[in-house]
């Protein structure tokens, strides 16, 4: 763009001195500027957009994150998956309560371990005398020993479950499993009893263990995890007791493993409401 003052631009000639009528040079004529057609704007350059006004600020770049930072998010820290007296008290504390009942089982008289499972058996007559205590009782045994898969799968899933949720949150969904799963086979099984289609002798069984309890945890965890790692889960937990169910060796408490875990799904809208509050209080904390 030109920025030259062409005569007859502005409207008016330029003045003519003395010295120009007679033909001799002016002696205070001031030659014209060369941008005296575009007020306050001498000294930018031609052809440079945006110079007028300060510069905006830029937003300032992001600090680039440390290799070993970087490293510290990827790793993999495998002994958060077992629990810890501080990390994942009620875990701990309920891991440590079954391996001492399980050492009872194992080298206490055979007589006496009959007699404690005999009593803290959730069967349609216990439950209809003494059912509180019965059902906190019946989950201090674990059926199959210390190493059976079930608890096993109680240390792992209870311990993730308890680092989203907290202790209470995951004591109260294993209960949720535990007690509804049991009332919704032995309850029909009174019921049978009173119709006359079972004998009386359904009302007395051997009925304790954890199983409906870590069936319910599954459940839960699952709904917190990643999907690729949720569908997973689901579809292999939930194959084996399908499985289970089939085979037909112990059809009461197999139906009672389905029904807990569908118990522990059906906590999902609940359980991932705590888990987003426990993450947000604990960024809070960090933050502060």
């Amino acid at each position: 763009m030109e920025r030259t003052a062409a005569e007859g631009t502005t409207g008016s000639s330029a003045p003519v001195s003395d010295g120009a009528a007679n033909g001799s040079p002016p002696h205070d004529a001031h030659p014209p500027r060369y941008d005296a057609c575009l007020p306050d704007v001498s000294g930018l350059l031609d052809g440079m957009p945006r110079q007028r006004g300060p510069v905006p600020d830029l937003p300032a770049p992001a600090p680039a994150v440390e290799p070993s930072e970087a490293r510290s998010r990827l790793r993999v820290r495998p002994w958060r998956l077992l629990p810890t007296p501080t990390g994942t008290p009620f875990t701990f504390g309920y891991g440590a309560v079954l391996a001492l009942t399980s050492l009872v089982t194992e080298y206490a008289d055979p007589a006496l371990v009959h007699h404690l499972h005999q009593a803290s058996s959730t069967d349609v007559a216990h439950l209809v005398q003494t059912p509180v205590p019965v059902l906190l009782a019946s989950a201090l045994w674990i059926a199959g020993g210390i190493l059976s898969p079930y608890a096993i799968g109680l240390v792992l899933v209870l311990t993730a479950l308890e680092r989203r949720i907290g202790g209470l949150r995951t004591a109260g969904v294993f209960l949720l499993g535990h007690v509804l799963a049991t009332l919704a086979t032995e309850v029909p099984v009174g019921l049978a009893v009173l119709a006359g289609h079972l004998p009386d002798s359904s009302l007395h069984r051997l009925d304790y263990g954890v199983s409906f309890g870590v069936a319910a945890g599954v459940g839960a965890l699952a709904g917190l995890l990643t999907p690729w790692l949720r569908w997973p889960l689901l579809a292999a937990f939930g194959a084996m007791l399908v499985q289970d169910l089939l085979a037909f060796a112990d059809p009461m408490t197999n139906w009672g493993h389905l029904m807990a875990f569908a118990i522990g799904i059906a906590t999902w809208p609940v359980t991932r409401g705590w888990h987003r509050a426990r993450t947000a209080r604990e960024r809070s904390a960090v933050a502060a």
